[in-house]
């Protein structure tokens, strides 16, 4: 697949209309799918996005192919579909897309927090699905950015290298292979297991916005977020977390990163533990912390990120304490259940697998008459 590549862009959010204008400026035909018609009203009546960029980035205006919130005819010509939503409605995507999908094309969660990928090709199968699919995960998303306006989006910067993985890991050569015309930055994942236990947002995210709740809820959010946010008990807490996630991935065989180790390689941000680190990235100042506990930084990264890894840690005889009592603290404020909402084990169909098994399966696919 070269640039004659089509691409589907599920989702009109923050990076979803900044890739799908991207890819339409390198000169891919783009089409854009959103379930709600009116958010994209605007930008189907206009047939494209302008975007904009800082430092010399992508800039002008994308022409759309097609901008629908028909799934059947989104699906009808794309080659490469990727899936650009937040990560607690990946499996109603699933759903909705597994009648449409054909031979050959190619699902990109970006990104899959953790388990995306595993839960979407059991959505798949529990679907009937029989179309040949290869469904992928990025670690993160490779944009920073936001919209700007009905029609509007801007990038303040593109990831320099982002992990992804498919699912088997055989795959993932011919994802990139096809990806690479667009997107040379995507590298390889190893499988899903490692995009998915390297998701640095389980540990930074939810701990940190309910360890600052009352400020958050006093302030409106009116300090910042990694600065005034990280004190450092709170980074001892973060440590914790981070050592609990590093530890299941180590009981599958895996070596994640540390969170330390991600802040040196993603901004070359060092210290002796990790407040120094977070203090000494020059990124984080001046980002405001959320001005509502109603934030994906809980009602998604808890469910989707956290409990996955934490329900992993069980099954496979980690101690989750740590993670377990920042579940359950987001569970009490906001008076629902995580763990029921969550990517649990049978979610992603492995709640019966052994750790042998699950690697087995991440790497090379289910054996003959599973």
């Amino acid at each position: 697949m070269k640039k004659s590549s089509r691409y589907l862009v599920i989702g009109a959010g923050h990076g979803g209309k900044a890739m799908a204008a991207h890819l339409a400026l390198m000169g891919f035909p783009v089409s854009l799918y959103n379930r709600t018609a009116e958010h994209v009203s605007a930008i189907k009546m206009r047939s494209g996005i302008d975007l904009e960029s800082y430092d010399g980035g992508p800039r002008g205006f994308g022409h759309l192919a097609l901008v629908t919130s028909d799934m059947r005819e989104a699906l009808a010509e794309a080659d490469i579909v990727m899936v650009v939503v937040p990560a607690s409605a990946h499996a109603d995507i699933a759903a909705a897309a597994a009648p449409h999908l054909r031979d050959g094309q190619i699902v990109l969660l970006n990104p899959g927090r953790t388990g995306g990928a595993l839960e979407f090709v059991k959505v798949l199968r529990d679907s009937a699905c029989q179309a040949d699919v290869s469904v992928a995960e990025a670690e993160t998303l490779i944009y920073a950015s936001r919209s700007e306006g009905p029609a509007q989006a801007r990038i303040f910067r593109i990831k320099e290298a982002v992990p992804i993985a498919a699912l088997p890991a055989t795959r993932t050569t011919r994802v990139l292979d096809a990806l690479a015309a667009a997107y040379p930055r995507f590298i390889d994942g190893v499988s899903v297991l490692h995009t998915s236990l390297n998701n640095m947002g389980a540990i930074f995210h939810p701990g940190l916005a309910l360890l600052n709740a009352a400020r958050i809820e006093s302030t409106r959010g009116e300090f910042e977020f990694y600065i005034d946010g990280v004190t450092p008990s709170v980074a001892r807490i973060l440590e914790a977390l981070d050592r609990e996630r590093v530890t299941v991935a180590s009981a599958m065989g895996i070596r994640a990163r540390t969170a330390q180790e991600w802040l040196k390689m993603a901004y070359n941000a060092y210290g002796n533990n990790l407040y120094e680190a977070i203090h000494n990235q020059s990124g984080y100042y001046g980002i405001m912390a959320p001005a509502t506990l109603q934030h994906r930084y809980i009602t998604e990264d808890v469910p989707m990120s956290l409990v996955p890894i934490a329900a992993l840690g069980q099954r496979y005889g980690v101690s989750v304490r740590g993670m377990d009592s920042i579940i359950r603290l987001a569970c009490i404020i906001h008076q629902t259940d995580y763990w029921r909402r969550g990517r649990t084990l049978d979610k992603l169909g492995i709640e019966q697998l052994s750790v042998e098994e699950l690697v087995h399966y991440v790497n090379e696919g289910p054996d003959p008459g599973d």
